[in-house]
């Protein structure tokens, strides 16, 4: 039986944290024994809103190479590929855009909501506004089905498949398929000041390579409930951080509803749900550090990880580029 594709990524803008690891690498330490998985390091992508500062996306993507090695991600199972050097998606970008109206892709909710949040106003970076189309690029090249995406980009996906059907149209058949996105039922990981989801530029993150200190400390600064100032007051567990973190990382889930109620109920300091979270968290991330340090140590291996898989790539979407270009009728050479 022919395996389902999954195409998934990040952006090269720093190293990972553990927001990604529950919104997206734990997902994907699963699919890459089910699916053909493609993992795009996206730096083409980093630059639309970093062109200023291309070192940052450039040293960015042995960084996050070694994030995907070090949770588990195995290059024989899943194809690990940098998205600058995959000439084919910057080439159907160009042609994908052709198919789409300025008017849609500034209505596209997802971007919407990104122009906003960075203060662009009419100085949006041509590439930033593009991206829907450079996604549908990315995904359709590798002809993938199954694309592992936040609930916020959504959207992203559904601008993918209006491009697709437009495609398919013109060329009389289905040269593309459609794209499911695969939304994680834990959603986005608040950072640890509760204010924004957490993010890499935001310093409310705690670094997969993060030290023991750095997570206890990350932990103690946890926002919590303002109000609860004894461990006799009651509680509020909807909105608090240690709260959220453990929903998303203990595996029993029957005492840490036990807690909840507890909590709610005053009787339970923030102390003690803090201290659990940290052992916790101290579990998962020091395996994780260790195998990291050790990858570091070869980055001739991580390099060859990237450059193996981008040939693989490289093979599979140019194949499709080709496929795209001769049923829409152009010129061949």
């Amino acid at each position: 039986m022919t395996k389902t594709i999954v195409l998934t990524g990040d952006r090269t803008t720093g190293s990972l944290h553990i927001g990604h690891y529950v919104g997206s690498l734990r997902n994907r330490l699963k699919l890459q024994d089910t699916h053909v998985q493609y993992l795009l390091l996206a730096d083409t992508q980093a630059l639309t809103d970093n062109a200023h500062n291309t070192a940052k996306v450039r040293d960015s993507v042995l960084e996050v190479a070694l994030d995907y090695l070090a949770v588990g991600i195995d290059p024989l199972k899943t194809t690990i590929c940098l998205q600058s050097h995959l000439p084919a998606l910057a080439e159907l970008s160009m042609l994908y855009l052709n198919f789409v109206t300025v008017a849609r892709l500034e209505r596209n909710p997802t971007i919407k909501t990104e122009i906003e949040a960075r203060g662009f106003g009419r100085a949006i970076p041509a590439g930033f506004l593009c991206y829907p189309a450079a996604q549908a690029a990315d995904i359709t090249a590798f002809q993938a089905t199954v694309v592992p995406v936040g609930e916020d980009q959504a959207p992203l996906i559904e601008q993918t498949n209006e491009i697709v059907r437009r495609i398919n149209a013109e060329a009389g058949y289905e040269v593309l398929p459609v794209a499911q996105a695969l939304i994680p039922a834990s959603g986005r990981l608040m950072g640890i000041d509760g204010k924004a989801k957490m993010s890499k530029s935001g310093g409310n993150a705690i670094q997969l390579s993060a030290s023991p200190d750095e997570i206890a400390a990350a932990v103690h600064a946890m926002f919590t409930d303002p109000n609860h100032l004894k461990v006799s007051d009651p509680g509020r567990v909807e909105g608090n951080v240690v709260f959220a973190y453990l929903d998303a990382f203990d595996d029993d889930v029957i005492a840490v509803e036990e807690l909840k109620t507890q909590y709610r109920n005053g009787g339970l300091g923030d102390s003690k749900i803090k201290a659990r979270l940290d052992d916790i968290l101290q579990d998962l991330i020091a395996p994780i550090r260790s195998r990291r340090a050790e990858l570091a140590q070869d980055p001739g291996y991580v390099l060859d990880v990237i450059r193996t898989g981008t040939a693989k790539a490289r093979e599979v979407t140019e194949a499709t580029k080709h496929e795209v270009m001769r049923e829409l009728g152009l010129f061949r050479l």
